[in-house]
């Protein structure tokens, strides 16, 4: 996801993003322990998504 698309959001929308990423994370790293993933890359890119979520929304908290 982009930065400039989770600008646009609303903080409710960040916090309902973030929480759907940290469910999807969990499932995903739960699969890949049981029998490796095609595409591990997609961990990566699920944390820093959340990382991106987290650092917006203590942006706009400080504002």
């Amino acid at each position: 996801m982009k930065y400039s698309e989770l600008v646009k959001m609303s903080a409710e929308e960040l916090v309902k993003k973030e929480k759907d990423l940290r469910e999807e994370l969990g499932k995903i790293t739960f699969q890949h322990k049981i029998r490796p993933l095609e595409n591990t890359a997609l961990i990566g890119l699920l944390r820093k998504d959340i990382a991106r979520i987290c650092t917006l929304r203590n942006q706009k908290s400080e504002q």
